[in-house]
């Protein structure tokens, strides 16, 4: 199956199964609402569970330095990797702020696909000068 099918797909699925918060208001504020719990696992996946630890500090950035080693050198700052529950946890919570993403593509009368491929084009063309 390819992935623009998959995606497709998943969009439909979710407008055949949206019914309670089928209204715009609904699904926006189910979508920030979504977007927040998935920062809530992973929250509790460092407070709680301790599967993951972050170690913030000043990341190094030296002006004369080329994009691969910067790719290198600059850091996550997560230690650790998440535990097979936590995992589980942050990828029903990130299915869920996805279903409100492809609900309000939906009533926005946007393909996801296209919102996609539409990134990823610009990611494309613009390169290393759409570095985030």
């Amino acid at each position: 199956m390819s992935e623009d099918y998959s995606v497709h797909s998943f969009q439909h699925q979710v407008s055949e199964l949206l019914l309670r918060h089928r209204s715009f208001l609904d699904v926006i504020s189910k979508f920030q609402e979504s977007n927040a719990r998935v920062n809530r696992a992973l929250m509790k996946s460092i407070t709680e569970c301790g599967c993951i630890k972050v170690q913030g500090e000043r990341q190094p950035f030296p002006q004369d330095a080329a994009i691969s080693l910067l790719k290198k050198r600059l850091k996550t700052h997560l230690d650790g990797k998440l535990c097979d529950n936590c995992l589980d946890i942050v990828k029903a919570e990130m299915g869920k702020n996805l279903f409100y993403l492809a609900a309000l593509c939906n009533l926005l009368e946007m393909n996801l696909s296209d919102v996609i491929d539409q990134e990823s084009s610009k990611l494309n063309t613009l390169g290393v000068f759409n570095l985030r």
